[in-house]
């Protein structure tokens, strides 16, 4: 049931060490203290079970849920655009690898939802995805179980060291984030323009003069969708080979939702 609880809860988008705890399931199998079946099923089902909540709260909110998990990242657009990226490169067996990838093992799902993927598709790829995780990690604190033993042990004659240990990480992880934040805020000083001043430059000389680029998202463009009147459409995880052909001596304008 804890192990069951630690990997739902991962899946679901929670910061939990899903991984510990499967290690921590592969030694108590090797140690007869778990049935290995058991212990696989249990934790494959909590794993596919939270990713199809993942996957239809995305497919009914759009890149909402998406945008709401990465709003405590340093630079959200980034981090929706990041796994999208996955997606495009590797398709579906992006769901294959998703649990193994820190951030994209919370993104895939929803991703996919809101790309509209087949459900019946989406949970074959995301159950092969599930064993493959869970065997991994099982099946190294399987494996190596005598090792981990010993490594507890240790712990438990140097637990105040440990704590000191963890106190130390926790601070310097603190420190990181600030330093990160502060590197991170020159991306989001972007040059903007009001609707207002760009209709008005439009309906002017300079309309001859501008690219108006519409560079959404896959999970906010549609094809059928009304765009401004005279942009182009430019994807944008392909933003640097479309910018390449674009001209130079005009002053181009993106646009997104």
């Amino acid at each position: 049931m804890v192990l069951a609880a630690i990997v739902f809860v991962e899946a679901v988008g929670m910061p939990v060490p899903a991984a510990v705890a499967l290690l921590a399931a592969g030694a108590a199998c090797a140690l007869h203290v778990m049935n290995p079946w058991m212990g696989v099923l249990v934790a494959v089902a909590a794993t596919v079970a939270g990713d199809c909540i993942m996957f239809f709260v995305g497919r009914v909110s759009g890149w909402g849920l998406l945008g709401f998990l990465c709003r405590v990242s340093m630079n959200p657009e980034t981090c929706i655009l990041r796994s999208a990226e996955s997606f495009y490169k590797r398709g579906k067996a992006t769901l294959l690898i998703a649990k193994f990838v820190p951030g994209l093992n919370t993104m895939a799902p929803p991703l996919a939802g809101s790309m509209k993927m087949p459900p019946w598709k989406f949970l074959r790829y995301d159950l092969g995805g599930a064993f493959l995780y869970v065997l991994a990690y099982g099946g190294a604190g399987f494996l190596f179980s005598d090792f981990m033993k010993s490594i507890t042990r240790g712990l438990a004659l140097a637990s105040h060291t440990f704590e000191i240990f963890l106190l130390i990480a926790a601070l310097a992880y603190i420190v990181y984030r600030i330093w990160a934040y502060k590197q991170q805020r020159v991306y989001r000083i972007v040059p903007r323009i009001d609707v207002g001043d760009l209709v008005a430059l439009y309906n002017s000389e300079e309309r001859e003069r501008m690219i108006i680029a519409d560079v959404r998202s896959h999970g906010y463009y549609d094809a059928g969708a009304h765009r401004i009147h005279g942009s182009i459409r430019i994807e944008p995880n392909n933003l640097d080979g479309e910018m390449d052909k674009l001209p130079r001596d005009k002053h181009i304008y993106l646009y997104c939702t």
